[in-house]
């Protein structure tokens, strides 16, 4: 893919939500149709996070947790819920997340991104 402002952009605000380690493990392959698909999303999901408007990080961050929550997609509600630290989002603020998914998308959905969140609040504490 061609190196344009935006793929730099929204590279740059991938690392600051999710970190360095997890980009570079994510972009790390040696693929070169890898590396055109990782650009492909990086550019499609973080150039909208890039983009400024009046979406937050913080914002979008509650945004995509209770998407990727609400279509079940928990390995990527798992990563973003881990990144709130990064995001500004708070636990309080994860715990009403969680409320508003049982209460509209079911208490599976709810039930399951709770105990994601448990999870990594145990990690938290136990410093991993």
């Amino acid at each position: 893919m061609e190196e344009t402002e935006a793929l730099r952009r929204a590279r740059a605000m991938r690392r600051a939500m999710l970190g360095d380690a997890y980009v570079d493990a994510q972009t790390a392959d040696p693929d070169p149709v890898g590396q055109q698909f990782q650009d492909h999303v990086t550019l499609q999901a973080w150039g909208v996070w890039a983009r400024g408007g009046a979406l937050t990080p913080r914002d979008r961050s509650l945004l995509v947790m209770a998407m990727t929550a609400a279509l079940g997609r928990m390995e990527e509600f798992r990563l973003h819920a881990s990144s709130q630290a990064r995001t500004g989002v708070t636990d309080a603020e994860i715990d009403e997340l969680c409320f508003q998914l049982a209460a509209y998308c079911g208490a599976p959905a709810g039930i399951s991104a709770w105990r994601i969140v448990r999870a990594l609040r145990a990690e938290r504490g136990a410093g991993a």
